[in-house]
C-alpha cells in the first residue's frame, strides 16, 4: 500500500419496523510512521456517531482485520451502502 491509496467500505442496516438506521464504515490508511491504520467509524444514520482506529505494522494484518469486521457486519444484516 502507498502512502496515497486507502481503501473504505461503507455498510448500512435500515429496519423501519425494527426502528434500526445504521451505519458503518471501515477503512485502511496510512500512519505517518509507515504502518497501517484500520480506522472504523459507526452509528446511527444521521449522526456524528463513533470513530476507533487500531494500527497494524504489517499490510496483510490489516488487511485481514478489515475482512473479518467485514464478515461480522454482513452476519449481522449489514449491506453495501449503494445496494
Amino acid at each position: 500500500m502507498t502512502e496515497a491509496e486507502t481503501t473504505h467500505l461503507d455498510l448500512v442496516r435500515v429496519a423501519p419496523s425494527e426502528n434500526v438506521a445504521r451505519y458503518y464504515g471501515i477503512a485502511l490508511q496510512p500512519t505517518l510512521f509507515g504502518e497501517i491504520a484500520v480506522v472504523r467509524c459507526w452509528g446511527r444514520i444521521g449522526t456524528r456517531g463513533r470513530t476507533m482506529a487500531v494500527t497494524y505494522s504489517d499490510a496483510e494484518q490489516a488487511a485481514d482485520a478489515l475482512a473479518d469486521l467485514e464478515c461480522r457486519k454482513r452476519r449481522r444484516g449489514y449491506v453495501t451502502a449503494t445496494e
